[in-house]
């Protein structure tokens, strides 16, 4: 006969292995809940690095890297400057303008006609005026595929520019384009650079001392004297800094000093 003591020892043994079965079902049932959740983490992240991988979050930068304009070996790029308006017109656009540069290499001066391109030369004026340009580097010299001096930007780097836009001007005035869409810049032009988009010149320009295929998107507004394209030339004959084919001209080109004049 099983005595009170023993039914109660009995009994509380009982109450103890049901309460260890549930305990362990708990456990058991936390740990497919930690497995599912490790999971769908193992998924997330593994969807990330594919997007990673397969490019998703550089598509800016594919794009950037697409565009023309950004790559500097293949067209006289300058910065998308801050918008501002443009100086108010204050030169007579009938006339023609001369643009003297004074620099550590040499003076290289050229003719702007305002009737072709009167917002380009109004806009050189005003800045000449204010000295803008005194003091300043070319950037960068090329010599392959195109054959240019850019000048213009008051950082010396690339970036630089007046805070406000040029519309293009005179952008049939070098011919019909041929099948690659270009269209030669001869030697001795002068041209706006820009972002690669309609519109968009600031203060960058260049001077081409070999013709030069290029689209005709940059306006051309000046005619480089040929005692300035001699001194171009000896520049470009010095090369770049690195002996690449784009970068910094070897020979210090120094804006001492930018006019521009009525002839």
């Amino acid at each position: 006969m099983v005595t009170s003591d023993q039914r109660r020892r009995q009994l509380a043994r009982e109450k103890f292995e049901r309460q260890q079965k549930r305990r362990a079902e708990a456990r058991r049932k936390a740990r497919q809940r930690t497995a599912v959740i490790g999971a769908a983490v193992a998924v997330v992240v593994a969807t990330l690095v594919g997007l990673i991988v397969g490019g998703v979050f550089d598509k800016d930068k594919k794009d950037q890297a697409a565009d023309p304009a950004a790559n500097p070996s293949a067209s006289p790029s300058a910065p998308e400057p801050k918008q501002s308006p443009s100086p108010e017109m204050a030169i007579d656009q009938k006339a023609k303008y001369t643009f003297a540069l004074k620099t550590s290499a040499g003076d290289i001066n050229f003719t702007m006609d305002a009737a072709k391109t009167p917002q380009t030369v109004n806009s050189f004026k005003s800045l000449a005026d204010k000295k803008y340009f005194d003091n300043t580097k070319c950037h960068r010299l090329t010599a392959g595929g195109i054959f240019v001096l850019q000048c213009g930007d008051p950082e010396g780097t690339g970036r630089g520019g007046p805070g406000y836009n040029i519309p293009d001007e005179n952008l049939d005035s070098l011919g019909k384009a041929n099948e690659q869409g270009q269209v030669i810049y001869p030697a001795g032009t002068v041209a706006m650079a820009n972002t690669g988009q309609p519109g968009s010149g600031g203060s960058q320009f260049f001077l081409v001392y070999k013709d030069s295929p290029l689209a005709p998107s940059y306006t051309p507004f000046g005619k480089i004297d040929a005692a300035g394209l001699k001194v171009l030339e000896d520049i470009a004959k010095a090369g770049t800094v690195d002996g690449g084919q784009d970068g910094a001209p070897k020979t210090e080109v120094k804006i001492e000093k930018g006019t521009v004049t009525q002839n």
